[in-house]
């Protein structure tokens, strides 16, 4: 059962409303790490909510609780729960997604106002959230505008559950999909969501694993107050020294976790797995395009994707309580406190990680015999998800893909985080698919942030071609 040409052809025919009302959606700046942004990300959720009952939506805005950001207690933005359609001999799909973004201003390097949308000639809709994670929210807005403009059942029922904590860790949601696991939640036969990426910027894809989570904070503290170089630089123990000395042993230049036991938890790469690696359309190239610099770490496609998909990375981010700035401020800080994360694999979690993270900086502290205090600390975290791509839901995703692009999809593991993805599959027992709108070069968390325009209508049309194809697919229900 493809999807009606009128469908199709709705979307197409009202492409440049959907781009103004995601440049309306780009304009609130829903930064949910930022506590002087917690009005705009409840601003977001009540947009979006506004948005979702104007289709037919029947909707619920679900306090999360609080929590401390910045040191201060914050409420947390409600998450929206909605539901339409009740008919028991349709499947119900579960859709996922998220209304904030990451931080974004212009003097990070953004060639426009990162919460304008820019419409370039060429097609890029510039903005912070355009990719990561509004457009594809919009997309299914715009599905749902379709069969409400015509008085139209959708061929399943939907369930929604959109958070606006995503970029936080999710703060709040895993206790709420558990609570409503066996309540708003209680028919769900599937669940898809759509906030990744195609591998590269031409084949579109499916994604069946996604890499966890963890996100340290090493903080070292000394004197009092911040103090003048000239008087006590050589005199006293520097909390930023001992930070670099600390930061530099994570990792090396060639991406190896230098922490004992982290990287031999995974097992080594059979020749028929790198088969599958060998074969997706993606090149060193590709990567380099992406990152905007010749500088992958091998020149083996193999190496480089089995490094962003199935072993761990660990990356370090940055460094709070030093100068930053112009000019030569000769300050020792008081107080530096450095973050990095690891993106783990099966079979790590944080809870396996983060001991073996916090000994072994407590160790090499130990050894650097500083007066200084060093304190660890786990800020949020997530365990890495694997899926079945002979399910259903995957079947149906593949012909709506081929119907769509004209194309088989490729099957991808992702190298970043939902954490939440695996909650859905432990909390209701069903299959999870990813099934990504944009594409690889989107700078998801960089600057420019972009979803190219045909990606947005072509991806639009995806989403919809999907839930008629789960209509027509043999399987549960």
């Amino acid at each position: 059962m493809p999807a009606p040409p009128e469908f199709l052809q709705f979307i197409d025919d009202n492409a440049n409303a959907f781009i103004q009302r995601l440049g309306e959606a780009v304009a609130i700046p829903s930064i949910s790490g930022d506590a002087t942004h917690r009005a705009d990300v409840v601003k977001m959720a009540e947009w979006l909510n506004t948005h979702l009952q104007a289709v037919g939506v029947t909707t619920q805005l679900v306090d999360l609780g609080k929590h401390v950001m910045d040191g201060q207690e914050l409420s947390l933005p409600p998450a929206i729960l909605g539901k339409i359609g009740e008919d028991k001999s349709k499947k119900t799909v579960l859709v996922y997604g998220h209304f904030d973004v990451q931080p974004a201003e212009k003097s990070d390097g953004w060639d426009t106002d990162p919460f304008t949308l820019s419409i370039h000639p060429d097609g890029r809709l510039i903005g912070r959230g355009s990719s990561d994670d509004k457009g594809p929210v919009l997309g299914w807005l715009n599905v749902l505008q379709y069969h409400h403009a015509h008085g139209l059942p959708l061929p399943v029922n939907m369930r929604f559950c959109f958070e606006g904590m995503e970029e936080s860790g999710s703060e709040g949601l895993d206790d709420l999909v558990r609570k409503e696991a066996k309540g708003w939640f209680k028919d769900v036969d599937c669940v898809c969501i759509s906030d990744n990426y195609w591998l590269n910027t031409r084949t579109p894809a499916l994604t069946y694993g996604l890499r966890g989570l963890t996100y340290i904070k090493a903080t070292v503290s000394g004197p009092a107050r911040d103090l003048h170089s000239g008087v006590f630089g050589r005199t006293v123990h520097e909390p930023m020294t001992d930070l670099v000395l600390l930061m530099s042993k994570l990792v090396d230049a060639q991406g190896k976790i230098l922490i004992p036991g982290i990287d031999e938890m995974v097992d080594a790469a059979s020749e028929d797995e790198k088969a599958i690696y060998e074969a997706l359309d993606y090149s060193i190239a590709d990567i380099e395009q992406s990152a905007g610099a010749s500088i992958a770490l091998s020149a083996n496609k193999v190496d480089v994707l089995m490094g962003r998909m199935r072993y761990p990375s660990l990356s370090l981010h940055g460094i709070e309580g030093a100068f930053h700035g112009a000019g030569a401020k000769t300050v020792i800080p008081a107080k530096v406190a450095g973050k990095f994360s690891i993106r783990l694999v099966p079979p790590q979690t944080p809870a396996l990680v983060d001991p073996l993270v916090i000994a072994y900086l407590e160790a090499e502290f130990a050894k650097l015999n500083s007066k200084n205090t060093l304190t660890v600390e786990s800020l949020h975290g997530g365990k890495p998800w694997v899926e079945d791509v002979n399910h259903w839901n995957y079947e149906a995703a593949k012909v709506a893909t081929k119907a769509v692009y004209g194309q088989d999809p490729d099957l991808t593991r992702e190298g970043g985080s939902i954490p939440v993805t695996l909650t859905f599959a432990e909390s209701l027992g069903v299959n999870v698919l990813l099934l990504p709108m944009g594409r690889g070069d989107d700078g998801a968390h960089s600057t420019n942030e972009k979803l190219d325009r045909s990606n947005f209508i072509q991806g639009t049309k995806l989403l919809g071609t999907y839930l008629y194809e789960i209509a027509a697919i043999e399987g549960k229900k």
